[in-house]
């Protein structure tokens, strides 16, 4: 019998739940025997739910070929075959928040893609490398939920991955204004450039939502736990105004960000800070951490989707054209993989965090 834990995901016959199947394929701490899905793909073998809308460039996975998808609504029957489960349903808020309560009722632990549960008080929201330690407000949440084990916790939105940590690395320089526009990728609509055709040669500049999620979501990373109440309080700064703005790319969301400190760095300090950055995901050496987080580019027209997106399989931040500013005190450029470290690979590297804190386990 296989040592790895047995994983379900929730959700899998779309492009986050894709890309959770293709990062796992070779996991070496969890395996995927279990798909949940609609009722409509319900009964169906895995290869026969998505034939024709395989969204990835990989090929499918032969071992997934062959599962029959379950229904997501049958949590009990979907909770019984698994040691936790990854959630990229497509459903309305309310009722993502219901059905992941509901697996996490059943004593099993949820980790999300989704944005539903970002704002629930005591459901840690974690970069793994920013704010491990905010998986300690899962025994309070658990506390609510009166499960033993069982409880939810949920990466943050896509768009925050190529700046958030950069700032982050940056901490000690005190920034507290940031102005920041990304240009996300289709894929973070769910959409390849078959599905989405009017996105070739276009730029749309509105994403429903996402300037909200830009600005405040990096401040709850940065927040603390108030154990009277068993929640996390955001912190207060840096100020974050954002644009957010679709382009005809598949996959990379690019920042460009304007910073002010109130302590006054140099160049060579804030490259060195990005260079020397490192968190939790490093210090237990997770499968799938990267090993140099961010990595700084020299050349003028770097980075680049083309050139940087997979940096270390899509987990790393590249940063580019750090420079002096005429209004604010220095401008960059950053990069990330939206549906790898901004999605289903953020995901999985909380995972590999909660086995490694002891929170996953074997039931």
């Amino acid at each position: 019998m296989s040592e790895k834990l047995k994983v379900g995901i929730l959700g899998g016959t779309g492009m986050v739940g894709q890309r959770f199947i293709s990062l796992l394929e070779r996991h070496p701490w969890f395996e995927v025997t279990t798909i949940a899905a609609s009722p409509r793909s319900a009964g169906k073998t895995y290869d026969e739910a998505v034939s024709g809308r395989w969204k990835m460039d990989t090929p499918m996975p032969e071992a997934v070929k062959n599962i029959v998808v379950m229904n997501v609504n049958e949590v009990e029957k979907v909770a019984a075959e698994v040691d936790f489960v990854f959630s990229a349903v497509d459903m309305t808020k309310e009722e993502i928040k219901k059905i992941e309560e509901e697996y996490a009722k059943t004593e099993t632990p949820v980790v999300s893609n989704n944005s539903a549960h970002r704002w629930t008080p005591d459901v840690p929201m974690v970069v793994p490398e920013i704010n491990p330690e905010h998986m300690d407000v899962i025994k309070y949440q658990r506390r609510r939920l009166g499960t033993q084990r069982g409880f939810v916790a949920v990466k943050p939105n896509c768009s925050i991955q190529s700046y958030a940590p950069v700032l982050t690395a940056w901490k000690s320089f005190e920034p507290y204004e940031v102005v920041a526009t990304t240009y996300q990728a289709i894929s973070g609509a769910g959409k390849t450039f078959a599905d989405w055709p009017e996105m070739e040669g276009n730029i749309i500049p509105f994403i429903g939502g996402e300037e909200e999620k830009s600005e405040k979501e990096p401040l709850r990373i940065w927040g603390h736990i108030d154990d009277v109440n068993g929640v996390i309080v955001p912190a207060e700064s840096p100020v974050i105004t954002c644009q957010c703005i679709r382009v005809p790319v598949l996959n990379g969301h690019t920042a460009a960000v304007f910073v002010k400190f109130r302590q006054k760095p140099s160049r060579e300090a804030l490259l060195q800070a990005l260079s020397d950055f490192k968190g939790a995901p490093q210090e237990f050496m997770l499968p799938s951490a990267p090993k140099q987080f961010i990595r700084y580019l020299e050349e003028d027209n770097r980075p680049q989707i083309r050139l940087d997106v997979d940096y270390e399989n899509g987990m790393g931040i590249s940063v580019g054209r750090l420079r002096e500013d005429t209004v604010y005190d220095w401008k960059f450029v950053g990069l990330s993989h939206n549906t790898v470290r901004g999605a289903a690979g953020g995901a999985v590297l909380c995972a590999e965090l909660l086995k490694a804190q002891g929170y996953i386990a074997k039931k």
